[in-house]
């Protein structure tokens, strides 16, 4: 895969024709890459061959929406990893231009369905819709990535509710409250019922199956392929992740990733972790092409049952401490009693933890910066509709 900049050097198919691949464009900030943002490329993906994605460098990114959560670094590499990538631009314009399409030999342009706007309120994609040069996916309700730094910035546990609620993420009483008495006026971060936003205000995500297997690639070990296995949590999946399961998978023929439950999570990590539920981490990590299969809900203990049924070759550990279960047993005991334990070194500081450490040391700016996004996302919207009213009444 390529890294390129967007400009009249970054051509990559000379004589591209119609007859040959169907060259997909896609862009936009991807920052906190999550499975929403990998579901908009996996759409894309299947209305083209190949899927080129033009990322927006920190200082355009600030100019339109306010401060990004990564850099432009960690985010080319996050969207590097999306197993439906196929090439990536860093420095795509916040306007998409035809320029642009055709210096990278696109066909067309492909976004969701909801309206991004820049700082001026200017839809980002008028350029492209008016050549008929763009098309539309579902966006992935529930998820974006106002509503994860909400979750951050108010240390919400209602993402993993069990039970009867276990789907419903509103935001609990007691927190909004605490919250309006702090910061008056401050922002609803997109999570709650409360929030007006069409687009990125979420109440709910609702996991399906058809989900699962459109983000699996449905394929099994081949005989005599060396398996490697690990787990954790993987919460709010980021480039450290990212660089283990890169180097996990170099170990191996097929990579087997566990992920534990919430309250398994929550049992080692504490507060308010994991910020994103079992259901949303299992999405974020089956999209990373390094993985091959997920362990929904795996034990805490890996067991000697998992390595048989599993036949697994290997079992890795990061560099991340590892807390013993009900602080006695060691969950890697039998691996390495076995002697197919491998500790590795990623080579990235990235944690979970220095990502919510980051959102909460800018917590104004960030609420400000939805705020801003909320408001231009409620006039479009409303303006959309009087569109569709002036149109339907003529």
């Amino acid at each position: 895969m390529e890294d390129k900049r967007a400009n009249g050097d970054a051509t990559t198919c000379n004589g591209h024709s119609k007859e040959k691949d169907v060259r997909v464009w896609c862009d936009g900030c991807y920052d906190m890459v999550h499975f929403g943002h990998a579901n908009s490329l996996r759409q894309a993906k299947a209305l083209g061959d190949k899927v080129i994605v033009g990322i927006h460098t920190d200082e355009e990114i600030t100019k339109h929406k306010g401060p990004p959560v990564f850099t432009e670094e960690e985010r080319v590499k996050m969207v590097k990893g999306i197993k439906w990538v196929d090439e990536v631009v860093l420095g795509a314009p916040y306007v998409t231009t035809l320029e642009v399409l055709d210096q990278n030999n696109c066909d067309f342009c492909v976004h969701g369905d909801d309206i991004t706007m820049t700082a001026e309120g200017v839809d980002t994609y008028h350029l492209v819709k008016s050549a008929n040069r763009y098309k539309e996916v579902r966006r992935t309700a529930g998820v974006s990535t106002t509503d994860l730094v909400g979750r951050m910035l108010l240390l919400t546990r209602n993402h993993f509710r069990q039970g009867s609620a276990e789907y419903d993420i509103e935001k609990e009483v007691n927190i909004l409250k605490r919250q309006i008495k702090s910061h008056p006026g401050s922002s609803n971060m997109g999570q709650d019922s409360a929030a007006k936003s069409p687009w990125t205000g979420c109440s709910q995500f609702l996991p399906t199956t058809q989900k699962i297997i459109q983000f699996s690639d449905g394929k099994s070990p081949n005989p005599g392929d060396k398996i490697v296995y690990v787990a954790g949590a993987f919460d709010l999946f980021h480039v450290g992740h990212l660089d283990f399961l890169e180097k996990a998978s170099k170990l191996g023929d097929y990579l087997i990733v566990g992920l534990h439950t919430d309250p398994v999570v929550n049992s080692y990590k504490g507060s308010n972790y994991p910020i994103m539920n079992l259901h949303e981490r299992v999405l974020s990590v089956l999209a990373c092409k390094f993985v091959n299969e997920v362990v929904i809900g795996a034990p805490y203990c890996v067991t000697e049952e998992l390595l048989e049924h599993f036949k697994i070759d290997v079992v890795c550990h990061g560099r991340t401490p590892i807390a013993l279960e009900n602080g006695k047993s060691d969950p890697y005991a039998v691996p390495k009693t076995r002697a197919i334990f491998e500790l590795i070194d990623s080579g990235n500081e990235m944690t979970t933890e220095r990502i919510v450490e980051r959102i909460i040391s800018h917590r104004l700016e960030y609420e400000r910066r939805n705020q801003a996004k909320e408001k231009k996302e409620i006039e479009a919207f409303e303006a959309l509709q009087r569109q569709k009213q002036t149109q339907k009444a003529g």
